[in-house]
């Protein structure tokens, strides 16, 4: 009965989108369980006027799928995820969720702002040596948002909003920050967030899916064509830190200026590579200027898919699932083995508070942090 009741509300929701104007595709809401702290959990639908379709929560503002037409027309859900609430409680390595308050790696979890140094959680050790990941223990894809269906010309959407409160992770000030995620009928995922702050704190909010543009079930990306717009990295250390370098990516297996097949020289003799387990590194982006620009395009030969992906952050973290093992079952019962995925990061630099020389990542009060990342699908 309580599935009904779910279902009948789901279908509600979407016929009330549909009537207010049905141009503007449609949004549907359903319960999708509880967090281990009893708190309610809702997933929504999202379709566009041309049939592509996202699926996402409000727990960790996680996109649990998306689909992508690919040149027969014929979609594909092209992300990496879990059928259920539960296997995301249990465990995963970020699918498809908001990454923050600082998304990437911060050196040894510590950092020194206005004279004061903060230690936050190491929950990660790449090389053996401890850092702090993606917002600690318990960061910004482990909570539950506030969560509202908008709609507007050309687009539906999800509105999400949360206090991240003064000490939480050990981050200083109260975050208000409110996300946006739009699934336009141009077949983009457009992320828009916005934040504020009543004391100085570091701020690096990233979106972490995982694609595979064959379909989430396909295989391997290394067959997969990468083209990143950044003639440099920030080399990093064993842990993965960066070491404040700038390396530039001409004759170097990080030479993404052209269409490169990922697989081509991710195995290639290389320090960074090594220390990587593969492609797990920062790309400086070319001419930054804060405005919406091309990052990075990736394009699947049998398919025919091809993501654009755009951004107003520096740089862009490249990750081609070198940690998958197939230990994560997922969606439709399939194991997500080695090297079935690629993230593509729009961020500032990871350790940006311990680096001056690097774009700052501090927001200080009466300043507005902002970031638009539009992920743009098509085929060919």
């Amino acid at each position: 009965m309580a599935g009904l009741v779910a279902a009948l509300g789901a279908c509600s929701a979407m016929v009330h989108a549909a009537d207010e104007n049905r141009s503007l595709g449609s949004i549907a809401k359903e319960s999708w369980g509880k967090t281990s702290d009893g708190e309610s959990v809702d997933l929504y639908t999202l379709t566009n006027t041309q049939g592509m379709t996202m699926r996402v929560t409000n727990y960790g503002a996680i996109v649990v799928a998306l689909t992508a037409p690919d040149r027969d027309g014929k979609f594909a859900d092209v992300v990496l995820g879990y059928d259920h609430l539960d296997d995301y409680l249990k465990s995963s390595p970020y699918f498809g969720a908001v990454v923050g308050r600082y998304g990437n790696r911060i050196a040894a979890g510590r950092f020194t702002l206005d004279g004061k140094t903060y230690q936050l959680a190491t929950n990660n050790a790449p090389g053996g040596v401890p850092c702090h990941l993606h917002g600690g223990n318990k960061g910004f894809d482990k909570v539950v948002w506030d969560a509202k269906g908008e709609m507007k010309d050309g687009a539906v959407g999800i509105r999400f909003h949360r206090v991240s409160p003064d000490g939480e992770e050990g981050y200083p000030g109260n975050l208000d920050i409110t996300m946006h995620y739009w699934l336009t009928d141009q077949n983009e995922f457009r992320i828009e967030y916005a934040a504020t702050t009543d004391r100085a704190t570091p701020v690096n909010v990233t979106h972490h899916s995982y694609y595979n543009l064959g379909g989430h079930d396909s295989g391997t990306i290394l067959d997969h064509e990468l083209m990143i717009a950044a003639d440099h990295i920030t080399p990093v250390d064993k842990g993965l830190i960066p070491t404040g370098a700038f390396t530039p990516v001409a004759g170097t297996p990080f030479d993404f200026t052209s269409p490169t097949v990922i697989g081509s020289r991710v195995n290639a003799d290389d320090t960074q590579l090594e220390y990587g387990l593969g492609y797990d590194h920062n790309f400086v982006l070319s001419r930054w200027d804060g405005k919406l620009r091309l990052a990075a395009t990736v394009y699947d030969p049998q398919s025919g898919r091809q993501m654009e992906v755009l951004t107003t952050e520096p740089a862009i973290q490249f990750y081609c699932g070198n940690f998958l093992d197939g230990s994560n079952v997922g969606k439709g019962g399939h194991a997500y083995a080695y090297r079935t995925a690629i993230v593509l990061e729009t961020q500032h630099y990871p350790d940006s508070p311990n680096h001056p020389d690097f774009p700052s990542t501090i927001l200080r009060p009466g300043e507005e942090y902002r970031h638009t990342c539009v992920y743009r699908f098509s085929a060919r």
